[in-house]
């Protein structure tokens, strides 16, 4: 699997190495983490994804844990409500914290938080809710530091949530997509995806004060059906390790239509989607 010069960046990311496989001869590129060289080829010594850089080739492990960095933007599950904060599962090797002043109150009203702030943490965030944040430092121990102060980030409702490799999520400009299908997607670089029905930002702002309620919004069964398909094709595609953006997810969901929600997990039906979407991205790009 040799890579050569006119290859794009994102074309050489998806390519699946395992340990031992020639990635280049070409005397111009470097080698990076995740590679050796022996009599003038770079080789991969882990089983992971082909990333370049310019002239600097590395293989990112694909079972490796999420290694955050500022301004990240990630889906977390909350594990425990603690001293003015609370813990957060970012898929990485420690949680994370979400400090009491880093977040907005209902309302979107700027004070400095209380003591009675303090005691009704719980009504804002509660072990297992699932919340949008931003990345914004790291502490002296290397846990992150997050925080929800934008009207788009906080508490993820009206969904589903799905796990995938996190190698799989580039980083992007924006992680928050609104699809044709009516579906809102949050592509957390921390491998954690949200999928939920579709809910216009100007709703999300004449209704602040409710950012923090527990309670779903009525979904149609189309809405369901949607939202269904939609996780189904991320699956297959972190299954069949292919990129995960929002254009892979809408081909995969185009190329889904022909079947049923509960036929896109099998082998046969998500081998040819991912064939499918493989050979879209490649002709677009």
């Amino acid at each position: 699997m040799d890579i050569d010069t006119e290859v794009p960046i994102s074309d050489a990311a998806t390519q699946i190495v395992t340990p031992g496989s020639a990635i280049t001869s070409d005397p111009a590129f470097m080698r990076g983490h995740g590679t050796f060289a022996e009599h003038g080829t770079i080789y991969s010594s882990v089983a992971g994804v082909v990333e370049r850089i310019n002239k600097l080739v590395s293989v990112r492990s694909l079972k490796q844990r999420y290694s955050g960095e500022i301004g990240d933007i990630v889906v977390g599950r909350i594990t425990e409500v603690a001293s003015k904060r609370w813990r957060v599962d970012v898929n990485s090797r420690q949680d994370a914290m979400l400090l009491l002043s880093s977040i907005n109150l209902p309302g979107g009203i700027q004070r400095r938080k209380s003591e009675s702030d303090e005691l009704q943490m719980r009504s804002f965030f509660a072990e297992g809710d699932l919340v949008f944040a931003e990345v914004q430092s790291y502490f002296a121990d290397g846990a992150l530091s997050l925080h929800t102060r934008s009207i788009q980030y906080g508490k993820l409702r009206n969904g589903t949530f799905v796990a995938v490799f996190p190698q799989l999520v580039p980083r992007s400009r924006s992680h928050f997509h609104t699809l044709p299908c009516g579906v809102d997607v949050v592509l957390g670089v921390n491998g954690y995806v949200w999928i939920s029905k579709h809910v216009p930002v100007a709703q999300v702002e004449a209704n602040a004060e409710h950012i923090y309620s527990d309670k779903n919004e009525l979904i149609s069964e189309h809405e369901r059906e949607s939202i269904a398909r939609v996780a189904n094709c991320v699956q297959l595609l972190n299954r069949l390790y292919v990129r995960i953006t929002d254009t892979s997810i809408i081909f995969a969901y185009e190329a889904s239509l022909g079947h049923a929600v509960k036929d896109l997990l099998t082998m046969d039906v998500a081998t040819e989607l991912a064939h499918t979407v493989t050979a879209r991205l490649k002709q677009q790009s």
